[in-house]
């Protein structure tokens, strides 16, 4: 037994750490509200266990971003329970979300019942619960695309039209400052970058240029670009963005790049993973002759990425993806 100025026992007891005031106080962590859409992560690609990990993965950093997230994975390429198609997690999300509702309709039916029976003296009977018409946003697609892929994005879409979900499509997860994080940890874990430019740390294998690698088409070397300039920032080296699945592209950009004073070249792919093709990377940097990073996979950015773009377009509020710290 405690009093207010210590237990009786005199074990100290532990009180709640009152809020931190001011502007550097923790902000109050965002719930997906009640009623919430599903969020259903397209993931483009031939599947496969680790693309499916990878995707839960950034599902899971999604989750904890956003908790009480309804979230699942469907694939453009998919087929069975293992891997089911955009389609088919969409009318999954959509039937789940119809049974949650009956649900509360039931449960608040009976409490109204409860308390009329209460005042009255008389055992609660529950009238059946109407049927009303559910006139909000069912599910939100999010493309596991680092920047746009028409190809990818046409195949994503008439999947959403074909579902008949009333489902809406966000855009590609960038170009974003999280991005150009994420492959300058790629190419630090290669030994291709200095991990921290701050600390002055060098390494030795350190590229003095970097093609940044993406597929997609022009459109998609262009979004790609815009976060080559940020990487170009962290690093201090030059920066070209190209695209893998053009034919002597990646070749073309490597000799720009030696023409202009670099030596030491690295290919750096801004792509998740699964929208590669098998063998893609690895061709173009023999043919070019240089070293190359790992793509993204589950970096942890791309998660919050995930949650965020969900989040705008669901229309919760949210704060947006920042920047994170330095690469250590």
């Amino acid at each position: 037994m405690s009093s207010p100025t210590g237990p009786d026992n005199g074990l100290p007891v532990r009180m709640p750490r009152p809020r931190q005031p001011g502007r550097h106080r923790r902000p109050e962590p965002v719930v997906a509200p009640e009623g919430a859409p599903a969020l259903v992560l397209a993931v483009p690609g031939t599947p496969s266990s680790a693309t499916r990990s990878l995707a839960e993965e950034t599902l899971s950093i999604a989750r904890s971003e956003l908790p009480g997230l309804d979230a699942r994975v469907g694939f453009t390429e998919g087929d069975g329970e293992e891997f089911p198609t955009i389609r088919s997690a969409l009318s999954q999300a959509v039937t789940d979300r119809a049974t949650r509702r009956r649900y509360a309709r039931e449960a608040a039916a009976m409490a109204e019942a409860e308390e009329a029976a209460a005042q009255e003296g008389e055992t609660a009977v529950a009238a059946p619960a109407r049927e009303e018409a559910d006139d909000g946003l069912p599910a939100v697609v999010v493309p596991l695309l680092a920047g746009p892929d028409a190809a990818q994005l046409r195949r994503i879409r008439q999947e959403v039209l074909n579902s008949g979900s009333g489902a809406e499509l966000t855009d590609v997860l960038g170009p974003h400052p999280l991005l150009a994080e994420a492959v300058h940890v790629r190419l630090s874990e290669a030994g291709l970058a200095r991990a921290d430019r701050a600390r002055l740390f060098t390494v030795a294998t350190a590229a003095d240029g970097i093609i940044l690698a993406t597929v997609g088409g022009e459109e998609a070397v262009q979004a790609a670009g815009i976060t080559g300039m940020l990487l170009a920032a962290r690093l201090a080296v030059p920066v070209l963005a190209t695209a893998l699945d053009d034919e002597g592209a990646v070749q073309h950009t490597a000799e720009q790049l030696r023409n202009s004073g670099s030596q030491q070249l690295a290919i750096a792919p801004c792509l998740i993973g699964p929208e590669i093709a098998e063998g893609l990377l690895e061709a173009a940097a023999e043919e070019a002759s240089c070293s190359t990073a790992e793509p993204l996979g589950a970096y942890p950015a791309l998660g919050k990425l995930v949650a965020s773009t969900y989040a705008a377009k669901a229309g919760i509020a949210q704060p947006q993806a920042r920047q994170g710290a330095p690469v250590r």
